[in-house]
């Protein structure tokens, strides 16, 4: 997988695990306040530090009606937990 694929492939999962926790990123962005670009580049480059994606993406394929919380591997959970409460 090129690095472009690779950075496409984990910025959709942090946008899957984001809406399985019931945040909207790109809702949140708009806010005065909220995240930044600069923050979900992080949170990107966060989740491809994962050692097993796969896992995430069956985890998410099994959580299409959502999620109370991300799995306690997740890289992003404090950042997604952070943006869910503004």
């Amino acid at each position: 997988m090129t690095r472009a694929n690779q950075l496409k492939h984990h910025a959709n999962l942090v946008d899957r695990m984001a809406n399985a926790v019931g945040v909207d990123l790109q809702e949140h962005m708009l806010r005065p306040g909220g995240p930044t670009i600069d923050d979900l580049t992080d949170a990107v480059l966060r989740c491809t530090q994962c050692s097993d994606p796969g896992h995430c993406a069956h985890w998410l394929s099994e959580r299409s009606a959502g999620a109370d919380r991300t799995p306690g591997y997740c890289r992003n959970q404090d950042f997604l937990q952070r943006v869910g409460v503004n």
